[in-house]
């Protein structure tokens, strides 16, 4: 029999439900691999292992293991995304040179964790994405870059962030800047993710922030106008399981942000689904299906799906390797990790 096994950081809400989900099925505790582990040479699956790979994320010691780094990182720290995504790559090497059945391919989840390539990948495969604009490494750069374009209004994302940590929400008109972000500037030119959003309207202070993330690479989206419900602006968290959109979480936000983590609300699915209207919604849910097609040897991708202003055209903003964390949300009576195992497998 096939034994199961997750890789991830051991007592992390994301591995113990996973476990949950293995125990429901009524079958063994799946084997933990901790990350910290994987990352120094310590054991990975082998044949005869079906293998979850979880996030490694939320833990200082593996995060300063991924950069290579000797020090830890400040809470919060944002630093170093180039060189843990380098380590990410190494440490994914390892895990498939061990032979295990892999739930997710390390490819794959390396061109969804660098925001250009996946950009590009999703192009290729017809999924609307926001216009974007390519080699920006600084803010003198970028600004030349919107003028050409004739763009006012952008995002500013880190290649290789997450979570929304680094990203600006960039205004540039009229001879004004204005920027919405949950970076903290710090002492030293260090920069913080910070729970509580910032509108900077310095040029300045946007150049300081924008140059200190271009070290490590940027994305920058021409800025798609959300639809929204009353006060708040909408997009969607969708999440794909073997080529099928299933759970959907609606994330309300009164700032241009939407990600939960930072205050926002969840919306009402039925609500949201009501206003777009059912060809709408299936075309978006069509959208999301040809993301999981981009990703055919991936079991699973968390795609955030942005309706326009005027509900009639939408876009797809990132695809996530491990947007599957969506407590509380059912699909067919299933949760996202229930989902998946059955999935996994029925495809044995």
């Amino acid at each position: 029999m096939t034994t199961l096994s997750v890789i991830g950081n051991p007592g992390n809400r994301r591995v113990t439900m996973f476990a949950d989900a293995v125990a429901g099925a009524g079958l063994p505790p799946p084997r933990v691999y901790a990350w910290r582990d994987v990352l120094t040479g310590g054991p990975v699956p082998g044949p005869g292992e079906r293998v979850r790979i979880d996030s490694p994320g939320e833990d200082a010691q593996v995060g300063r293991l991924l950069r290579g780094a000797v020090t830890e990182a400040e809470h919060g720290e944002i630093t170093g995304t180039a060189a843990a995504h380098a380590g990410l790559g190494a440490a994914l090497r390892r895990v498939e040179d061990g032979g295990g059945t892999l739930l997710s391919a390390p490819d794959d989840i390396l061109t969804m964790s660098d925001k250009p390539r996946c950009h590009a990948l999703l192009r290729e495969h017809g999924v609307p994405v926001p216009g974007a604009l390519a080699g920006i490494t600084g803010y003198d750069g970028l600004r030349a870059a919107m003028r050409a374009a004739g763009w006012a209004r952008v995002f500013v994302k880190p290649s290789h962030g997450s979570s929304a940590s680094g990203v600006l929400a960039l205004t540039a008109a009229h001879g004004r800047v204005a920027a919405v972000t949950s970076v903290e500037r710090g002492p030293g030119g260090r920069l913080f993710n910070n729970l509580t959003l910032r509108r900077y309207e310095r040029e300045a202070d946007v150049a300081a922030i924008v140059d200190a993330l271009g070290a490590d690479g940027l994305h920058v989206e021409r800025w798609f106008p959300k639809a929204g419900l009353g006060a708040r602006t909408v997009d969607l968290r969708v999440v794909v399981i073997a080529g099928e959109a299933r759970h959907v979480v609606v994330r309300a936000s009164r700032s241009p942000l939407t990600n939960l983590h930072l205050g926002n609300a969840r919306g009402d699915v039925a609500t949201v689904r009501a206003r777009a209207g059912e060809r709408a919604w299936d075309a978006a849910m069509e959208t999301c299906a040809r993301v999981g097609a981009a990703f055919p040897r991936t079991l699973m991708a968390g795609v955030d799906l942005m309706f326009h202003a005027g509900w009639r055209r939408h876009a797809v903003a990132e695809v996530n390797a491990f947007g599957d964390l969506l407590p509380g949300v059912s699909h067919r009576g299933e949760d996202t990790y229930t989902a998946q195992l059955r999935a996994a497998l029925c495809a044995v």
